[in-house]
């Protein structure tokens, strides 16, 4: 998946390492040209420039981004950046900070597809309203190891079978599995995989994409992973 980040400060940073640590596609838009040398140095593709402006998320080439998430500490900069990047049909997550009154949140959460507020949430949190649909990411194990939540979706080409005749790649093993709105447990061979269960997974970052293609299918651009 590409991905859009406007700011490169803390949070925009570190989003961006998990991001490119899953494997992802990942262009970071950011104006202070201290904070381009520091992305850069650490290997980030950098846009130098105001996310805020039309013609610099141009060159982000937008109409290819599967998302962008605007997470600088300007609230009007980030809601400018998804409005634009609302005209291209990304997926759109908008950093906001906790010191605005809750009718603000209110307000701007109507227009784009996710607010996220970082100092309450972190990073992994950002990085879960990005990939959005069904597929949550739980923990970052290591480098290339993570924990993940599925969600069974009508399109799941497992829908209506067993537990027991779910095969998933070998480096990816099935930990947990809940019914829709019911605790998670340990999987029983014999539970029937419904529309809302969920399925906690341990999996290389490399089998990822095929573990959501057994258990989730393809479900559009929001909802794929390939590393979430």
């Amino acid at each position: 998946m590409r991905f859009v980040i406007v700011g490169a400060g803390r949070v925009g940073l570190r989003t961006a390492r998990v991001l490119d640590d899953g494997g992802h596609d990942v262009v970071l838009v950011e104006n202070d040209p201290t904070k381009v040398a520091r992305a850069r140095e650490e290997g980030h593709d950098v846009i130098e420039g105001d996310g805020a402006v039309e013609t610099i998320l141009d060159d982000a080439d937008l109409d290819r981004a599967d998302a962008l998430g605007a997470l600088t500490g300007d609230l009007n900069d980030n809601f400018v950046a998804c409005m634009i990047a609302k005209q291209f049909d990304c997926r759109t997550v908008m950093r906001i900070d906790e010191d605005y009154r809750e009718e603000i949140y209110r307000k701007y959460a109507g227009d784009v597809d996710e607010v996220i507020y970082p100092e309450r949430l972190g990073a992994i949190a950002a990085k879960n309203a990005l990939l959005g649909g069904n597929i949550r990411a739980v923990a970052d194990i290591d480098q290339n190891l993570q924990l993940v939540e599925f969600t069974i979706t009508e399109q799941s080409p497992m829908r209506g079978y067993s537990i027991s005749e779910l095969e998933l790649p070998a480096n990816a093993r099935l930990l947990a599995f809940g019914k829709r709105d019911e605790p998670l447990d340990l999987p029983g061979e014999d539970e029937t995989l419904d529309l809302g269960d969920h399925l906690v997974v341990l999996a290389d970052f490399d089998a990822l994409g095929d573990v959501r293609s057994i258990v989730v299918g393809e479900t559009g651009r929001a909802a794929a992973v390939g590393g979430a």
